[in-house]
């Protein structure tokens, strides 16, 4: 399977300005974010991206459609160098960006004319332009508001017209920096059965969230500290790491909580169970034997 992100070495900083005694602003000094990040993602995997606030993630998504570019080392994706400003446009179609409240995302006071504010700005023939907005509300399960206003929507449902609005551009990848903050249980599991939907149709998928139940659904876990990669493998390898995920601040889902307290009290439990169902197996299993 081919890579469709591939970040080599990257280093990023932020400069910090202040106003001078002529009210002009000049460089005070450089904030180090991202030290020497190497990444590989393949085309179609839903990765998960974990870190505590500050510790790089959303600065390293910003990175994968030329929000910002690096400080030194280098990121492709699909083959184009995000440093390349003659390229700018085409990345930002291969790559959509979701972000964490909706409200300001939606442009347009008619759903579907959001959705097709993007593909207008590119210049899609009109005829086009109705067929991918048909096609990205029906994708997403909104295509019964396409008439409605945006603030008449619940969070979760502005999300998801967010999410047709980007998918409408037909990207190859999707990179979503905690889409579900903002929005109650509800609203989180509308958008997370969305993402896991397209990413089963083909789209690449780079999730950030704080939800290690979200994040317990991806192919593979990254979690990031102080500007690195500091654990990278699938969920059930990453969220074993109890004690260690602790350190850096994370959590891990329930119930891989619960076993962990059950093995610590010397019940015969795995140490990489993280689904409710999976969990309750193993339960009834260890209760009938005890019978």
């Amino acid at each position: 399977m081919d890579n469709i992100i591939q970040v080599k070495n990257l280093y990023f900083e932020y400069s910090s300005y202040e106003g001078d005694e002529q009210g002009k602003d000049k460089s005070t000094a450089t904030v180090p974010v991202l030290h020497d990040v190497s990444l590989e993602i393949p085309e179609g995997q839903f990765a998960a991206v974990l870190g505590h606030n500050g510790s790089g993630k959303s600065t390293l998504a910003k990175h994968f459609n030329g929000i910002l570019t690096p400080t030194k080392g280098s990121v492709t994706v699909a083959g184009l160098d995000v440093a390349d400003d003659s390229t700018l446009q085409q990345l930002r179609q291969t790559v959509g960006m979701v972000f964490q409240n909706p409200d300001n995302q939606i442009v347009a006071t008619i759903v579907e004319e959001d959705v097709a504010f993007a593909l207008e700005n590119l210049g899609v023939p009109p005829a086009e332009i109705r067929v991918r907005i048909n096609a990205a509300l029906e994708n997403v399960g909104m295509a019964r508001f396409a008439k409605h206003a945006p603030h008449q929507l619940s969070g979760g449902q502005k999300q998801r017209v967010a999410i047709a609005g980007v998918i409408a551009m037909n990207p190859k990848c999707i990179v979503l920096d905690e889409p579900t903050a903002m929005l109650d249980p509800k609203g989180r599991l509308e958008v997370i059965k969305t993402v896991r939907k397209l990413n089963r149709e083909g789209a690449t998928v780079v999730y950030i969230t704080h939800y290690m139940e979200e994040a317990a659904l991806a192919d593979r876990v990254i979690v990031m500290d102080d500007g690195r990669i500091i654990m990278d493998g699938t969920p059930k390898e990453i969220f074993r790491e109890v004690e260690r995920l602790k350190s850096v601040g994370l959590d891990v889902p329930q119930v891989t909580e619960l076993a962990h307290v059950l093995r610590k009290s010397g019940v015969d439990i795995p140490d990489d169970v993280i689904g409710e169902e999976e969990c309750a197996k193993w339960i009834v299993k260890l209760v009938e034997k005890d019978t």
